[in-house]
């Protein structure tokens, strides 16, 4: 019997409109698409690049057999499901963000979506909760494990701290 091939993928997400309830919601629709998840805790932080209200961000590993355009198809069904709109300014308040972090150990151009996304290493918001689920793993380009390369970002620019977040009755951010 030929088994499909799973694909670690790791994912962003992130609102700072409704963030309690979109985050659920995201997080209800990934649970009924793939079925398990690995959550990282769930962080607020404040706003880059804009001002605005804080973020609530975390990452969620799946594994999945679709291809880097099928699991995009995916993620903006979910975030149009939740009032995003694709529209807006780039950098501003949003209902929910959900961007393919890695796909395996893949790097360049995918189906257009660049990976390893570069805001691992850009943005704490991404790179703390990414460490907390996949610590040992090595960031496809750098050759570094994500949790060293967490443990060496400034965070002096950057402020986020983990928050209590209750999905279906547990604290995903102390399990």
């Amino acid at each position: 019997m030929n088994e499909e091939i799973r694909h670690r993928v790791y994912l962003s997400i992130g609102s700072n409109i409704g963030r309690e309830r979109h985050v659920s919601a995201a997080l209800d629709a990934l649970e009924k698409e793939f079925t398990q998840l690995v959550l990282s805790k769930v962080y607020e932080s404040t706003s880059i690049g804009f001002s605005g209200e804080n973020f609530y961000n975390l990452v969620v590993g799946i594994d999945s057999h679709l291809s880097v355009a099928q699991l995009t198809i995916i993620m903006r069904s979910i975030e149009q499901d939740n009032g995003r709109r694709r529209n807006g300014v780039k950098f501003g308040p949003r209902t929910l963000d959900i961007d393919i972090l890695t796909y395996d150990e893949c790097t360049g151009v995918i189906d257009g979506v660049t990976l390893p996304r570069d805001e691992i290493l850009k943005n704490a918001f991404v790179l703390l909760p990414l460490a907390d689920i996949a610590g040992e793993e090595l960031h496809p380009v750098c050759q570094r494990t994500y949790r060293e390369l967490a443990d060496h970002f400034d965070l002096n620019e950057q402020k986020l701290w983990p928050v209590e977040f209750i999905w279906r009755g547990k604290n995903i951010s102390t399990s």
